[in-house]
């Protein structure tokens, strides 16, 4: 009776070495290809949001051609809608800038003011008076330098030499401000470009559904494609959970905090409620963001510190009953995934996608985990990454 031999040292050196290189490769290819990665990912979480929707339409003897033109033209439908209001929203807010503006320069002149008090004080307090610096006296007055005396008397001043006259050159150099302006617009037309696609790739996502299925099941054989269709639903089930439990709940907050800005007459309300109640789930730093508008917007209206104190405490406690009390039972019970892994996750993606990275982390890697947890040799992982 044979027996397989174990893997030599150095086998299991060239394993590893393979490993590590494929790992700094995925590495590597999410960073440097992110634009296109996060393009992609948002196209197929709302394909997964919209599917649903498109199977409605299905039922109702509609080509799936048709019903996922309908259901996409009925989301931009909605997004224009949701844009036009902002937009509404904001050129007031530029009608009313210059108040603004004028009302953040008093305060920074009154906090400087209070500052520069405080320092003298202080000085007076700590500083023993004999060791205080005296006020400087007044400057001598300027002495008359352009005239010169012989024998005691004045003689007229020496004629002033005009100045040469300065070389005029051309630049062919572009001005600061375009420079700013071009910089600004480049950085941002990859992001823009790639965002152009994402009502594309949703619609034809949606429209070949079943072909690109039945494409995928024929990379497996027999026994891997049941895998792969309980991997697939996994994930897409997963996605619709997690993203329609942070919808409902940042709906909740969002009805709270723009209920709650409108008894205290918080200007731009209807806007800064929503961006406040969304911006209390991003993990770790939501209260901050969550804060910072309604903090913003009262600067145009209040001076008094207590109305600031008693945004921030309410803004405070929706944000811990959300996250402490809500979340657990309307989200985290549907991605199972433990508070290191999290942590973890957020950290990795933030890394590697910055902002939007943090907002991708927790699908990302539930979705990884919704794989694991359906193939057998990946069950360990998906333990692992499990709470």
């Amino acid at each position: 009776m044979s027996t397989t031999a174990p893997p030599l040292p150095a086998q299991k050196a060239g394993q590893i070495s393979v490993a590590v290189l494929a790992a700094a490769a995925a590495v590597a290819l999410l960073y440097f290809g992110r634009v296109f990665l996060i393009t992609v990912v948002i196209a197929a979480i709302i394909a997964f949001l919209l599917d649903p929707v498109v199977t409605v339409f299905v039922r109702l003897r509609l080509p799936r051609a048709v019903a996922s033109f309908i259901v996409c033209s009925i989301a931009l439908l909605v997004l224009y809608l949701l844009g036009l209001g902002v937009y509404t929203q904001v050129s007031s807010f530029m009608g009313d800038l210059p108040t603004y503006s004028q009302r953040m320069n008093d305060i920074v002149d009154n906090v400087a003011t209070r500052v520069d008090q405080i320092e003298k004080r202080t000085y007076q307090v700590l500083v023993p008076k004999r060791f205080q610096a005296t006020q400087p006296a007044a400057p001598a007055p300027p002495v008359e330098t352009n005239r010169r005396r012989r024998n005691g008397k004045a003689l007229p001043p020496e004629p002033e030499v005009p100045a040469a006259i300065p070389e005029v050159r051309i630049h062919t150099e572009p001005t600061p401000l375009l420079t700013y302006v071009y910089g600004y617009v480049r950085s941002f037309y990859d992001v823009l470009l790639m965002a152009s696609f994402v009502p594309f790739l949703v619609y034809f996502m949606l429209s070949w559904r079943d072909h690109m299925r039945r494409s995928f099941f024929y990379l497996f054989s027999d026994p891997g494609r049941h895998v792969a269709g309980k991997s697939w639903g996994g994930v897409a089930d997963m996605v619709r959970a997690y993203v329609i439990g942070n919808f409902v709940l940042g709906l909740f907050l969002a009805i709270l905090s723009s209920a709650f800005f409108f008894s205290i007459r918080l200007p731009y309300w209807p806007v800064i409620g929503p961006v406040s109640g969304f911006l209390s789930l991003v993990p770790y730093v939501g209260l901050p963001m969550a804060a910072l508008p309604p903090l913003l917007a009262g600067l145009i209206r209040y001076s008094e510190p207590a109305v600031y104190v008693m945004i921030a405490v309410v803004v405070a406690m929706l944000h811990l009953i959300a996250l402490n009390l809500l979340y657990p039972k309307v989200v985290g019970s549907r991605v199972h995934l433990n508070p290191l892994v999290v942590t973890i996750a957020l950290m990795f993606w933030g890394t590697l996608w910055g902002g939007i990275g943090l907002v991708l982390a927790i699908p990302l890697t539930a979705a990884v985990k919704a794989v694991c947890d359906n193939v057998s040799g990946l069950q360990g992982y998906g333990k692992l990454l499990g709470d």
